[in-house]
C-alpha cells in the first residue's frame, strides 16, 4: 500500500493576474518618472522576489521570505528610482511614488491569510528599507534622506498600507464576535433549511423536486381511479398553467389557458372538483371520455390542478371522486411546499448572479479599463529608444483587450435569462448570436416553439445547458460554424449545439468540468444529455426533456439543415 503524495498547491489565477497588472503599472510609472528604460531591471528583480511567493504562498519558509525580499527590493527601487526622478521639480524625491504603489501586493497577501502580523512586519522592514537606502544614496551633493518630497511619499503609502492591514483585521474581528453572538438571519435561514432537507426526505417521493412529487401522486392515483392519461399542471405567469408531470401518453395538449370555457378553468375558480365528458385535451378526437379535474388547494390557495381522463363513460363516480380527494388534499401541501422551495431557489440563484454581475462590472473590469487607458498613455510618450517596452505594452494592452471582453461575455451570461413574454427560444437565440458574434462564428438558428410554456424551472436549466455548450464550443472547438436547434413543445423539448471544430478527445461529462455541470442540470429537470460527434467534424450537444411523436421527424430534418 502505497502512501499517497499531497499535491502542491497551484498559483492562484487572480493573485498571478493582480501581480503582473502592478508591475506593468508600476513599470509604466517608472518610465513616466524617469524617461529611463535601464531603470526598469528594478521591476524585473521585483518579479524575480516575489516568484517564490507565488509559486508556493503557503510555504511555512518561502513564503514569507519572499515577501520581505519583495518589500526590500521594493524600498531599494523607490529610493533609486527618486533620486533619477525628472518629476517634482524643487522638491525632490517625489519619484518614489511610482513604484511604492506595488506595496499594495504583499501587505494585500497577508491581509487575505489573516496573517496581520507578518503584514506589520513586512511594513516595519520597508521603512527601515527606505530610510537605510535614503540615508545612503546622494542627490546633487545631499542626502536624499533629507529631502521632504521623498519623506511625504514614503510615510503616505506606509500609512495608506497600515490603514488598510488595520482595516482588514478590525473587520476580522467583527466577524468573528457577531459568530459568536445571536445567529444571523443567513445562519438562521440555513438552520431552516437544513430542517427543511430532513422533513424532504421523509415526505413520499423523498424529493422537495415539483416534478417529482407529481409523478407519484399521480401513480398513486391510477390505484384508485380509472385513468387512460393524467396530468398535474400548476399556475404560470401570464393566466397559463403548465405541465409538471403526465401519465399515459408522451404528448397531450391540455388545455392551460384559464380564462377559456372549460372544466380546468372552472375547477381553479372554485376549488371544487369538475367531472366532464369531453376531454380536456385540445386535439382528442375520441368519443366516449370521461374527465376529473381536482384543484389542489394548500389553505385557500390553488397551488395546481389534477387531471385525470378514461375512454369510457361515467368513469368518475362519487365514490371515485371522495377517493381521489382523499389522496390530492394531503398532497396539496407537499406541492405547495416544493414549488415555494423552487421559487426561494431561484431568487436565490439570480440573485447571486446579479451580485456577481454586478462585482464584476464595478471591480476587476473597471480597473482593466483604467490600466488601459494608462498603457494608451504610455504608448503616445514613448518615442526614442523605448522599441522594445513599447512592444511588450503593446502585447499587454491586447491581452487587457482580451481579458474585459471575455468579463464582459461572463456579464451576459449572468444576466441572461428567459423572459415571461420572449420564451425560451428567444433566450436562446439572443445568446448565440451574441457569443457568436464574439468568437467569429457564423450562427444558423432553427427554432420551433409553440405557445405553451414550459415551468419556469426547467426553462432556466436549459438555457444554461445552452449557454455552457455554446461557450465551449465559441472557446474549445476552433469552429466556423454554429448550429443551434431549439424545439420546445410542452412537455417535450430539445435544445441541441453543433459546431464544426475539431471535436473532443473525450465525450464523458465526468471527463470535463463544463459537460459535467450540464449533466447535472439534465439530470435536475429529468432530462437526457447526449455528447457525440458531428459529422465531418466537430461536436454535438443535444439535452432532451419528455418524448413527443413529432421527436424523430423534426430530428431528421434538423440534422438535414445542420449539414449544409
Amino acid at each position: 500500500m502505497t502512501a499517497s503524495t499531497p499535491t502542491r498547491p497551484r498559483p492562484h489565477p487572480l493573485a498571478t493576474a493582480a501581480r503582473v497588472v502592478m508591475l506593468a503599472l508600476v513599470a509604466v510609472l517608472t518610465l513616466f518618472a524617469t524617461h529611463d528604460v535601464t531603470q526598469l531591471w528594478w521591476i524585473a528583480l521585483l518579479g524575480v522576489a516575489g516568484l517564490p511567493a507565488l509559486l508556493a504562498p503557503e510555504h511555512p519558509v518561502f513564503g514569507p521570505l519572499s515577501r520581505i525580499a519583495e518589500v526590500v527590493v521594493l524600498g531599494l527601487a523607490a529610493s533609486q528610482v527618486a533620486a533619477v526622478a525628472t518629476i517634482g521639480g524643487e522638491i525632490g524625491g517625489l519619484g518614489a511614488s511610482a513604484v511604492l504603489p506595488y506595496l499594495a501586493v504583499p501587505v494585500t497577501v497577508t491581509a487575505l491569510r489573516r496573517r496581520f502580523r507578518e503584514g506589520a512586519a513586512l511594513l516595519a522592514v520597508t521603512g527601515a528599507t527606505l530610510l537605510v537606502a535614503g540615508a545612503l544614496t546622494e542627490v546633487g551633493g545631499e542626502r536624499q534622506l533629507a529631502e521632504i518630497g521623498y519623506l511625504a511619499v514614503c510615510a503616505q503609502w506606509l500609512i495608506l498600507a497600515g490603514l488598510g492591514l488595520y482595516a482588514a483585521g478590525t473587520l476580522h474581528r467583527v466577524m468573528q464576535a457577531r459568530g459568536d453572538g445571536k445567529p444571523q438571519p443567513y445562519a438562521e435561514a440555513t438552520r431552516l433549511l437544513t430542517q427543511l432537507r430532513t422533513v424532504a426526505r421523509q415526505l413520499p417521493g423523498a424529493t422537495l423536486d415539483p416534478g417529482g412529487i407529481s409523478e407519484h401522486l399521480l401513480e398513486e392515483l391510477r390505484t384508485v381511479a380509472p385513468t387512460d392519461r393524467g396530468a398535474v399542471l400548476s399556475a404560470s405567469g401570464g393566466g397559463r398553467l403548465v405541465v409538471l408531470a403526465q401519465i399515459g401518453a408522451d404528448r397531450v395538449d391540455w388545455e392551460t389557458t384559464l380564462d377559456a370555457d372549460s372544466a380546468i378553468a372552472d375547477a381553479w375558480a372554485s376549488q371544487q372538483p369538475q367531472t366532464a365528458a369531453r376531454s380536456q385535451s385540445r386535439t382528442h378526437r375520441g368519443s366516449d371520455v370521461s374527465a376529473l379535474i381536482v384543484p389542489l388547494v394548500a389553505g385557500v390557495r390553488t397551488v395546481g390542478l389534477v387531471v385525470l381522463e378514461a375512454d369510457t363513460a361515467q368513469a368518475y363516480p362519487p365514490p371515485v371522486v371522495s377517493r381521489v380527494t382523499g389522496l390530492t388534499s394531503p398532497a396539496a401541501l407537499r406541492l405547495e411546499a416544493a414549488l415555494l422551495f423552487d421559487e426561494v431557489r431561484s431568487l436565490a440563484t439570480n440573485e447571486e448572479r446579479q451580485r456577481l454581475a454586478r462585482e464584476i462590472h464595478d471591480g476587476v473590469a473597471q480597473e482593466l479599463v483604467m490600466v488601459g487607458y494608462g498603457i494608451d498613455n504610455a504608448l503616445a510618450t514613448v518615442h526614442s529608444d523605448a522599441a522594445e517596452t513599447e512592444e511588450s505594452l503593446r502585447l499587454l494592452r491586447q491581452e487587457v483587450t482580451r481579458v474585459i471582453q471575455e468579463l464582459r461575455l461572463s456579464l451576459f451570461e449572468l444576466r441572461s435569462e428567459v423572459d415571461r413574454h420572449g420564451g425560451l427560444a428567444a433566450a436562446i437565440a439572443e445568446y448565440a448570436r451574441t457569443v457568436g458574434a464574439s468568437g467569429g462564428l457564423r450562427v444558423h438558428l432553427s427554432l420551433d416553439e409553440s405557445t405553451a410554456r414550459l415551468p419556469a424551472a426547467t426553462e432556466a436549466e436549459l438555457l444554461r445547458i445552452a449557454q455552457e455548450a455554446v461557450t465551449n464550443a465559441r472557446k474549445h472547438a476552433g469552429a466556423s460554424n454554429l448550429w443551434v436547434t431549439c424545439e420546445v413543445d410542452p412537455p417535450y423539448a430539445q435544445i441541441k449545439v453543433s459546431d464544426d471544430g475539431h471535436g473532443m478527445g473525450d465525450q464523458r461529462p465526468d471527463g470535463h468540468y463544463g459537460l459535467a455541470i450540464m449533466a447535472e442540470r439534465a439530470e435536475r429537470i429529468r432530462g437526457r444529455l447526449e455528447i457525440r460527434p458531428r459529422r465531418p467534424s466537430g461536436t454535438t450537444v443535444a439535452v432532451v426533456v419528455g418524448s413527443s411523436p413529432r421527436r424523430d421527424s423534426l430530428r431528421g430534418s434538423a440534422d438535414a439543415a445542420e449539414g449544409e
